[in-house]
Order: structure tokens, then C-alpha cells, then sequence
């Protein structure tokens, strides 16, 4: 922070060891310097070293007007007469600021041509002159520039063509004799052949810089690095070597901007449409399959579900031709969840079934880093789930998650277990379980908030909110779900919205305000017939006539419509859990109509039906029904 006048004083008495300078000498340098502490020390200094002052003993004197002293007008020409008054090693403070504000010792003497000798005693010059910091003693020693001003003035007197030709040595330094930087900070090798003007290694090396950072879930930070790549591939000449270089690059983004953008945010579109460009105007890249994926992705949660069946069946064809089974799994899993939202319960399962039996984590466990979003293993184990308990399975739907988190905490890849425990989260929010709700999906958002996955910390506070809606109904789980909806629909995801508007109409209908519930509905019918999406629609439809028996001036009939209409769908979809919830507010509506036999006739032979699942709050609400009835 810049000084006041008085710690302004305060520091140049230090510098002059408490010798006094004359009252003028002392404001032209408060004045001067502004109060940066860098520049006071600098210029102080300067006019130390000066003819101007003459040192009495027990203060310095003026020996003549102050006007007469060239001072430099800012601290970069002060920092530059500093490095001016010491030639003799001016030139090793510009070879160590390519280096960087931090360099070894031995990184220096692999450049520099004196011997050790005659470095070891430059290095010391320019520590007693106080512009570099030395930790240790030669060959471990270790400079660092006092201030990154130092390095920038050193570094900016430097020639271009002689920076280039610094880096270009720098960049062949490490890779001929460190190899472990080479592996561990690649970025810093592209950062020194981007500046000797290698365009070609410089891409290179950001991109090992980019899959390096994605293999650590390091998201923005390979951003960071691959978006560098794209931007020194414009120095190079238009090309086959180009177009490969720009479509490993964009390949490889597309991973981490799904997960710190969200899958259908517009950056993810621009990368993978430049990246199919590229494509067909490289004929048959083998980048091709990870293109479409991650257009597939794209879609499916933008959503455009046509679009999404398109490019799944289209990645299952490519799949075929391809020695790589992980591929085959890949591409059925990207099916099978297209297939599932499309409300084509019993074909996702058969796709999915597919993934999970012929997952091997030894063999298919880096999936998720090369082709983006989760594992395909763990994914579909969570995806199942919620099939498992649509088709009325919902003690396995259990199972089947647990088996999924279990597997995506043990690849270690945090978007995967992410995605888990939001699977593990809907599933309890399915099963009537909102204790469990809630800390499945605090877990995913902790997780979400902490890698920057915003699509999830979204989805995760609908969740949330709706499980605290449940337990005690509240303006505030309201608000907590809006802002969860508000926060996906941000990353351009428009996928599940059916389902979040079903939670938050059903809190609207605790709370008592069935007119906001029913124009939750309204919407949420509306994406239905929008996008395509039906795997909740029935669900809509049965919450809309309870909605409806609440609201005054309705009359049964329009609700008893709803239930119909919810158990065909439903029974369309072999949705049985569905069809359950609809059948039994069905049944209670005929019972308080005195029609128990119908009631009975419609809800006996489906809970009959069921074979687990007894203790949730559907089967037992069904169960009370028909004692009743009995």
C-alpha cells in the first residue's frame, strides 16, 4: 500500500541510517514518489550515491541546487540507472529475469557462459546491491529480485531479438537437463519458446500444460494454459500442423469448460463447433468421436433432445468402427441418458445395463478426463438409479448409487463423485427421504462450490431447498430452490428443469399457495412440450390436480383429469413408482367421493405389484389407503 508523509520519512531515515537530509531533499522525495515504498527506497538511494550531498558526519548537506541532479522521473528509470551503474553484470540480472522473479543457481550457470568463480561473485554483486534476494549458498542457491519492478526493469532493457534468443536457451535448458520441470510445470517451457517465438513447441507444451492441469480437475487452470496454446497458434501459418495443434487444444478444453461453465454454456458450444470444423477439414481425426460427445453433452443439457438422440446414435455408429471399447461405453451411456429423459425408460435401461457390465475402471477409469463430464461407469450406475426407481425398484435405486459413489470416489476425479452425490440426492428425494436430501446434496455442493462447478451447485441447492421445504415448509427453502434454478439456468442448462419446477410446486402446495404451485406447473408443462423432456411428466400431471383440490372454486373433475392423464403416461412408460403416486391420489379422491371399490380396483393390484421398497413414504401411504378401504 502506498505510504503517508510520515512512514514515507520514517523509511528514508532508515535508508541514511537516521542521518538527517535537508528538509528539501526529504519533500521532493515524498513528493515524488507518491508514497510507493519501492520508489522511496529507490530514488532515496539515488541521490545517496549522488555528488549533490555531502556527508558532515551527523547529517548530509546539499552542494548545490537540487535541479541540478538528474532524478529519474519514475521508479522503471530509477530501477534502470541502478542496473546502468553496475555494466559489468547488468547483463546476468537480464539473463536471470528470463528466468523469472525466482531462479536456481543452476539454472543460471547452465546459461550463462563465465566460469563458476566469476558467477558466484557477479550473483553477489547484485545482491549487495540489493537488487536480488539469495537463499542458500551455490550450486543450491536460489535469487529472487527484491521486487517484481526489479525483474520488469531488467528484463525490459533487454533486446527483443536477444530476449528471443535467452528464452529459446532457457526452453532447450530445461528440457535437456530437467527434466522433472518438463514434466511437472510444462507450462513454463511453453512460456519460454511462446517467448522466443516457437510457435509450434510453445502449443505443444500448453497443451501437455492442459492435460496436465484436467488430470488434476484443475479446471480453470487448464483453461489458463490451453487458451495461451490457441493464442500462439495464431503465429503460425495456416496449415494441417496448425488445425491438429487447435483441435487437441479445443478437445482438450472442452472437459473443463463443461465443468466450470456448465455443459450447455455458449463456450462450449464455440469450442466443439470450431473443433468439428476442424474436423472435416482434416478428414478422419481421430478426435472425431470426443467432438461429437461433447456436442452430445451440449445438447442434452441445454436441452435439445432431438439433437441429443442424433449425436448418440451417430457417436454409437462411430463407436463401432473404433478398436477402443471404452468408446462403445462412452457412447452408450450418452444414449442411454438421452434416452431417459426422453421419457424411454425401459431402452436407456438396456443401454445402460451395456455400460455397467462391460466397465472395466482398470481399462475405461481416464474416460472422463479425455472425453469430459463424468465417468461413464460411475455415471450410469448413478443414472440407473433413478431408473431403477421409476420402474419401480426403488430399494436397488439405492444400491445402485452407492455402487456408482463408491466407484467415482475410488477414480479419484471429483466432477464424477460430484455428479454421484447428486444421483444420491435425487434418489432419496424420490424415495420421500428429505434428512437424506439434504446431506447428499450439501456434500455434492461442498464439492461443486470448491472445483467451481456452478451447473451443480445449482442443481444442488433445488435439492437442498426442497428437502428443507419438506421437513419444515418455508419462504426460505422457496427462495433457496429459486436461486438453485436461477444459478443453473445461468450456465444455459435448461435439462431438469421439468423436475425442479415438480419440487418447487409441491413446497408451494405446503406452504399453502397452490396458485404459485400451479404456475410452476404451467411452466414446467411447457418445457415438457418444449424440449422433449417427459421422464417426470406424469409426475406433473398428478401434482397439478392436488394443486388443484387446494385451490378454491375447483371443482374434482379437472383433478380427477390430472390423475388419468398421469397414470397413462406413466403406465406409457412402464413408470411404475409414477404411476403409484398417481394411482393412490386417485384412489383417494374416489374414496372421499364414497367410490371404494374403484378406488380399491385401480391402487390393490398395483401395490401388489411392488416387491421392495415397503418402508417408503409411497408404498406406505398406498398401504394405508387401501386399509382404509378395506
Amino acid at each position: 500500500n502506498r505510504l503517508e508523509r510520515p512512514h514515507t520519512e520514517a523509511l528514508v531515515g532508515r535508508i541514511t541510517a537516521m542521518k538527517p537530509l535537508p528538509d528539501e531533499v526529504v519533500d521532493h522525495i515524498v513528493t515524488k514518489t507518491d508514497g510507493v515504498p519501492l520508489y522511496v527506497e529507490e530514488l532515496t538511494k539515488t541521490i545517496l550515491v549522488s555528488d549533490i550531498l555531502r556527508d558532515t558526519g551527523d547529517r548530509f548537506e546539499l552542494t548545490g541546487p537540487l535541479s541540478s541532479l538528474a532524478i529519474p522521473d519514475t521508479l522503471q528509470e530509477s530501477l534502470m540507472a541502478r542496473l546502468d551503474r553496475l555494466p559489468q553484470v547488468r547483463e546476468l540480472a537480464q539473463l536471470g529475469s528470463v528466468l523469472g522473479r525466482e531462479f536456481a543457481y543452476e539454472m543460471i550457470s547452465g546459461l550463462s557462459t563465465t566460469s563458476d568463480n566469476l558467477l558466484q561473485e557477479s550473483l553477489g554483486q547484485l545482491v549487495n546491491a540489493e537488487l536480488l534476494y539469495q537463499r542458500g549458498r551455490p550450486p543450491r542457491a536460489k535469487y529472487i529480485f527484491k521486487h517484481a519492478l526489479v525483474r520488469d526493469a531488467a528484463y525490459g532493457s533487454l533486446l527483443r531479438r536477444a530476449r528471443q534468443q535467452y528464452h529459446l536457451q532457457a526452453a532447450e535448458l530445461f528440457e535437456a537437463r530437467f527434466p522433472e520441470t518438463v514434466e511437472t510445470h510444462p507450462e513454463v517451457i511453453a512460456h519460454h519458446y511462446s517467448e522466443a517465438n516457437v510457435a509450434d513447441r510453445a502449443a505443444d507444451y500448453y497443451l501437455k500444460a492442459g492435460e496436465r492441469a484436467l488430470l488434476m480437475s484443475a479446471n480453470a487452470e487448464a483453461i489458463a494454459h490451453l487458451t495461451q496454446g490457441l493464442e500462439v497458434l495464431r503465429a503460425m501459418a495456416d496449415g494441417p500442423e496448425q488445425s491438429r495443434r487447435e483441435l487437441d487444444l479445443l478437445t482438450t478444453m472442452g472437459p473443463a469448460l463443461m465443468a466450470t461453465k456448465g455443459y450447455a454454456a455458449p463456450e462450449v458450444e464455440a469450442a466443439y463447433r470450431r473443433a468439428l470444423e476442424l474436423c472435416q477439414e482434416l478428414g478422419d481425426a481421430p478426435q472425431h468421436f470426443s467432438v461429437l460427445h461433447g456436442l452430445w453433452y451440449f445438447n442434452l443439457i441445454l436441452p435439445d433432445l432431438h439433437a441429443a438422440r442424433s449425436l448418440g446414435e451417430q457417436l454409437v455408429d462411430v463407436a463401432k468402427g473404433r478398436q477402443d471399447t471404452g468408446l462403445d461405453l462412452a457412447a452408450h451411456r450418452s444414449l442411454g441418458y438421452t434416452l431417459h429423459h426422453l421419457g424411454e425408460l425401459e431402452a436407456s435401461r438396456s443401454c445402460l445395463e451395456q455400460v455397467i457390465l462391460s466397465y472395466d475402471p482398470a481399462v475405461h477409469g481416464d474416460y472422463a478426463f479425455r472425453y469430459g463430464g463424468n465417468d461413464p461407469g460411475s455415471g450410469s450406475l448413478g443414472h440407473s438409479a433413478f431408473l431403477f426407481w421409476e420402474l419401480g425398484h426403488p430399494d436397488q435405486a439405492v444400491g445402485q448409487y452407492e455402487d456408482g459413489l463408491a466407484l467415482a470416489r475410488k477414480l479419484g476425479h471429483p466432477f464424477s463423485e460430484a455428479w454421484a452425490l447428486v444421483c444420491a440426492a435425487l434418489v432419496h428425494q424420490l424415495r420421500g427421504e428429505p434428512q437424506a436430501t439434504q446431506e447428499h446434496a450439501e456434500a455434492a455442493k461442498e464439492i461443486a462450490v470448491e472445483r467451481g462447478f456452478e451447473l451443480y451447485v445449482g442443481w444442488t441447492s433445488v435439492l437442498r431447498g426442497w428437502s428443507l421445504g419438506e421437513q419444515k415448509p418455508s419462504t426460505e427453502a422457496i427462495a433457496e430452490m429459486r436461486e438453485g434454478l436461477d444459478v443453473s439456468q445461468a450456465t444455459g442448462a435448461g435439462i431438469f428443469s421439468p423436475l425442479w419446477l415438480a419440487l418447487l410446486a409441491s413446497i408451494y402446495g405446503r406452504l399453502g399457495q397452490a396458485e404459485n404451485g400451479l404456475v410452476a406447473i404451467t411452466e414446467a408443462l411447457d418445457e415438457v412440450a418444449r424440449t422433449g423432456e417427459r421422464r417426470c411428466e406424469a409426475e406433473l400431471h398428478r401434482l397439478k390436480g392436488e394443486l388443484l383440490l387446494t385451490s378454491n372454486g375447483t371443482d374434482d373433475a379437472e383433478s380427477e383429469d390430472c390423475f388419468h392423464k398421469a397414470i397413462e403416461i406413466a403406465r406409457s412408460q412402464k413408470a411404475k413408482s409414477w404411476e403409484l403416486r398417481a394411482a393412490t391420489s386417485l384412489a383417494r379422491l374416489w374414496c372421499g367421493q364414497s367410490k371404494p371399490d374403484e378406488a380399491r380396483d385401480i391402487l390393490a393390484p398395483l401395490y401388489d405389484w411392488f416387491t421392495e421398497g415397503f418402508d417408503t413414504p409411497d408404498l406406505k401411504d398406498a398401504k394405508s389407503l387401501l386399509d382404509e378401504l378395506s
